[in-house]
Formats: structure tokens, C-alpha cells, sequence
């Protein structure tokens, strides 16, 4: 890794504030940033003028956002990502290039230090959508020109709206199988088995509950029990019982299987939209 010599980051600009920059606009703030060292862009001037008036923060232009931040969080859609690095590049500083993290799926570090100044530093980072509430995993790399402090300024950004957790740029498409499309996972199954619990008798609402405390129950015994999930399920798994009859079912329709497929095609299609062939 390059050094990189810029001082110690104090502005922080969330370019394209949606909900998912909102969320660590948020989350800054109540880690004990103050709003005078956040600026924000949003495509919308009403956006603009909601963040300023929710948060105290400052809206600016892209172009001011590049002259004045230590850091970009870049939270556009991917699709975008071009157009924007064609925005800023003219406006970013001459001397000690200011920090760029990157929020969008699929796009490698090289994408950036290829259009960008030398040197530039690069972070990218594939959150999911649980740091509306706080229970985000995101999934830190370096570029090739950021430092360990680099690093360490963003998981202290993104770990105001949850965990962390560091891994090579190489290991990012499977991150983003695993846990930024992961929700969505579970939101699919929770529909199904509250369809499944109507089918059974029970009112829309009964079925929703009884299920969405299932899940977070199983959910903190799996994080804070440290045991294997095989050892959780066979503890509810009596001989002949309801749930291994359940079980057996779930195996004859290949459930298990079919989730190692879904989550390859997910994988696959983060290295699509690397290789620009999405």
C-alpha cells in the first residue's frame, strides 16, 4: 500500500444522500460528529433542503462537496458512479487527495483509481440495508493506495449503523451475496412461512408475528450463544417429532440447495457488474 499524507479527516461529504447515506449521515451524528463537518448532495433540491432541516447539516454541489471534504462516501447507484466521478474529478483537490469510499455493489477500487488522480485512495464498502435500524454488516476493503487509517476512518463512519468486518477486495462479490442481498433472503422466507401459517388457520397478522419473533429470537441465540447452528436446530429437533418431519420436507424440495444456487447467482452477478458486462 501507498502512504497516504492528507491530515486526518475532518469533513465528511454523503454524496447522493437516499436512505442508506441517511442512515450514516444519522449515525455520525449520533457517534458525536457535528453537523457543521457533514455536507451532503441529493439530486432533488427538496432532498436537499429535508436533510438540512432534519440534520443541521450543509447542502452543497457535488463540485463543492469535492473541494471542501477529507472524505466522499459515495452512495449513488452504480449505474451513476461514472457521471459522477466525471463530475468530481476536475474539482478534487491538487495536493493530498481527499478519501473516497464507495457504497455501490460491484464496483472495484480500480474503477475509481483509473479515473481519479494517482495516489487517490479508495475504500469500498458493501453495506445492507439493516443500518436503517442500526443492525447493518459492512464489508470493508482497501484499494490499492489506502492506509490502515484509511480503514479505520471508515469502519468508524459505517460502524455507527452496525458491524464491520475487513476482508480482501477479492472476497467482495461473496460478501455481497452473503450480506448485502442477504435481507432480502430473509424476508423472502419470512413471506413464505407467513403464507404458510394462513394456509395452517392462522390470521395474516398471528402468522407475521409468531414468525418475525422466531427469527429474531433464533437470530440473538445464534450471535450470542457462540453455538454451531446445527447444535441450535437439533436442540429443537426431537425424535419424531414436528420438526424433523419439517426438516425432512425442507431436504426432499432441495431447500438447501437451492440457497447455494441463489447465492452463487448473486455472486456471479456482482462480478458482472465488475466486469462492466451487466
Amino acid at each position: 500500500m501507498t502512504d497516504h499524507q492528507a491530515p486526518t479527516p475532518k469533513t465528511i461529504a454523503v454524496l447522493g444522500t437516499g436512505k442508506i447515506g441517511e442512515a450514516l449521515l444519522s449515525g455520525m451524528i449520533r457517534g458525536g460528529r457535528r453537523p457543521a463537518d457533514l455536507l451532503v448532495t441529493a439530486r432533488r433540491t427538496e432532498r436537499a433542503e429535508e436533510l438540512r432541516t432534519r440534520y443541521g447539516v450543509e447542502s452543497v454541489t457535488n463540485a463543492e462537496a469535492a473541494k471542501r471534504a477529507d472524505t466522499l462516501i459515495l452512495t449513488v447507484k452504480p449505474q451513476d458512479m461514472a457521471k459522477l466521478l466525471e463530475e468530481l474529478s476536475p474539482h478534487l483537490p491538487t495536493g493530498p487527495s481527499p478519501l473516497i469510499i464507495s457504497g455501490a455493489a460491484g464496483i472495484p477500487t480500480s474503477f475509481f483509481e483509473e479515473r481519479l488522480a494517482p495516489n487517490t485512495p479508495v475504500v469500498r464498502v458493501m453495506t445492507n440495508t439493516p443500518a436503517l435500524v442500526d443492525e447493518a454488516m459492512s464489508v470493508i476493503s482497501a484499494g490499492s493506495h489506502a492506509t490502515p487509517t484509511d480503514l479505520a476512518h471508515a469502519e468508524d463512519i459505517f460502524g455507527g449503523v452496525g458491524k464491520t468486518l475487513r476482508v480482501p477486495e477479492s472476497q467482495q462479490d461473496a460478501a455481497t451475496a452473503l450480506s448485502g442481498s442477504g435481507p432480502a433472503y430473509f424476508y423472502f422466507l419470512v413471506e413464505a412461512m407467513t403464507d404458510a401459517g394462513i394456509l395452517l388457520g392462522l390470521p395474516r397478522a398471528q402468522a407475521h408475528d409468531l414468525i418475525v419473533q422466531a427469527a429474531i429470537g433464533a437470530a440473538v441465540m445464534l450471535r450470542d450463544s457462540g453455538e454451531h447452528p446445527v447444535k441450535l436446530r437439533e436442540a429443537v429437533t426431537s425424535p419424531a417429532g414436528t420438526t424433523i418431519n419439517a426438516i425432512r420436507e425442507l431436504e426432499n424440495h432441495g431447500v438447501r440447495a437451492a440457497l447455494i444456487s441463489a447465492l452463487e447467482a448473486a455472486r456471479n452477478r456482482s462480478r458482472e457488474l465488475a466486469s462492466g458486462t451487466g
